[in-house]
């Protein structure tokens, strides 16, 4: 089993939680080193001072005809005047004075009973220092000596006391190791995840910060990378299939056409040549716009760029309803603003164009665009008041070569691929389109593009 690299993202996780779980240990274990209820030796200024007491009351002790217990009552009770309170004890651990009953000091004298390395413990607000050696009459005491402890107690004791404190002081130490293994994870998933936004959109340009990071994400963005290269090729490959086809179908076409014309001078006008050179114009134009939409699903990537509503639509709109009002028809919209769009300007002036002359196409007198905008989306309604489009046909008119069974027998010359064209334009550039019924009766088509942020 290989052991797990800091350059690799589980190696990183390992290390962060190995890391964290070591602090912590190290914090308890220095922790009651610190902790003055734990035992600890006594400051060397104050060991000095303790011990100067001990050898005067030695001293003061010696002389007087007074029983032991009288003279050293007497200094119990002088300390304590002071803050202090003194204990004497034989050397093994009986109390000599003061009688009263004291735990502290019970409890100290079991764990610090050695002259030679005096120790010091906090018990609650009262500090146990000692023992130190008192001579008299070559009998050896040991004296124990308790103050009150007046400084508050440290505010790592505070927290060791307070489970719901400790684990926040915890999560605390952790927090900056944590968040550096999020940011390690987050910053190359946030890249590989714009970037696959990237190509939903239809731009697929490879990222070469995707291969940094962790070895997982180098990896990832590495193979991620490769994808978007042979969805490239792909895509170059059929274009230029696209292309050799479009002269192919296009060149015998235009030599049947010419063959045709040639036939009427020499045999003159006849239906038959007529029906001929008809079909094949609208087999001519049926093939150029079915390129134009296999064009469009594979091509629309390219030439992107920013723009806006009105530099995109203004013109277009301005020369429909001119050609609206030569078919003795209206069109009105509403007013465009430089919403920011992204994306094929060639394809999004194509889409609305083609549902715009589909409306003034099919409407009876009146066409209305109008447009309306959220914080992130831009809606454009389109309605007519023709005949409409029966409702269970609805979903099917933006299907390649879908004719309205009301509209067959019109002599339309339509292709039944402008719609088609449109839905696949703003597909490509992550917007929706549906068809419904209109308040003017005829057709709405509804149009909804994100707004470039």
């Amino acid at each position: 089993m290989k052991l797990p690299r800091f350059s690799s993202l589980y190696g990183r996780i390992f290390a962060t939680f190995w890391l964290t779980l070591l602090l912590i240990v190290v914090v308890l274990l220095l922790l009651p080193h610190l902790d003055p209820r734990s035992q600890h030796t006594i400051p060397e200024p104050q060991l000095k001072r303790y011990q100067d007491s001990a050898l005067s009351i030695s001293d003061r002790i010696a002389f007087g005809r007074e029983p032991l217990q009288e003279k050293l009552r007497h200094f119990t009770e002088h300390k304590r005047h002071k803050g202090f309170q003194l204990y004497f004890t034989t050397t093994d651990g009986e109390i000599i004075t003061p009688q009263k009953r004291n735990k502290a000091l019970r409890n100290f004298i079991t764990m610090a009973d050695n002259p030679e390395d005096p120790k010091q413990k906090l018990y609650g607000r009262w500090m146990m220092a000692g023992p130190f050696t008192v001579e008299h009459q070559q009998q050896t005491l040991l004296m124990y000596i308790g103050r009150i402890w007046r400084e508050p107690p440290p505010f790592f004791i505070q927290i060791m006391d307070k489970p719901f404190q400790l684990l926040l002081l915890t999560m605390l130490v952790s927090t900056p190791l944590l968040l550096w293994l999020a940011w390690a994870i987050s910053i190359p998933a946030r890249r590989l995840q714009q970037a696959a936004e990237r190509v939903a959109t239809g731009e697929f340009e490879a990222n070469p910060k995707l291969e940094s990071g962790p070895r997982e994400f180098k990896q990832a963005g590495a193979s991620f990378n490769q994808m978007v290269q042979a969805i490239n090729q792909m895509v170059s490959g059929q274009q230029r299939l696209l292309s050799d086809i479009s002269h192919e179908l296009r060149s015998p076409l235009t030599r049947l056409r010419m063959a045709t014309a040639l036939a009427s001078r020499k045999q003159g006008e006849s239906k038959e040549l007529e029906r001929i050179d008809t079909e094949a114009e609208r087999l001519e134009k049926m093939i150029s716009e079915l390129l134009e939409l296999s064009r469009m699903q594979v091509n629309s990537h390219q030439e992107r760029e920013n723009a806006d509503a009105s530099t995109l639509w203004y013109e277009m709109l301005e020369d429909a309803r001119f050609e609206a009002e030569q078919s003795q028809k209206k069109l009105t919209y509403t007013p465009l603003e430089e919403w920011p769009l992204s994306g094929n300007p060639n394809l999004l002036i194509s889409a609305l164009e083609n549902v715009v002359r589909n409306a003034i196409k099919y409407g009876n007198d009146i066409i209305e665009v109008t447009f309306a905008t959220t914080d992130q989306e831009l809606t454009i309604l389109i309605d007519d008041n023709g005949e409409g489009v029966p409702d269970e046909e609805l979903d099917d008119i933006f299907r390649p070569f879908y004719r309205v069974s009301t509209a067959r027998d019109r002599s339309s010359g339509g292709t039944g691929l402008g719609l088609a064209i449109t839905e696949s334009a703003i597909r490509q550039h992550n917007g929706s389109i549906k068809a419904s019924r209109s308040p003017l009766g005829g057709l709405r088509v509804s149009i909804s593009l994100p707004l470039a942020r």
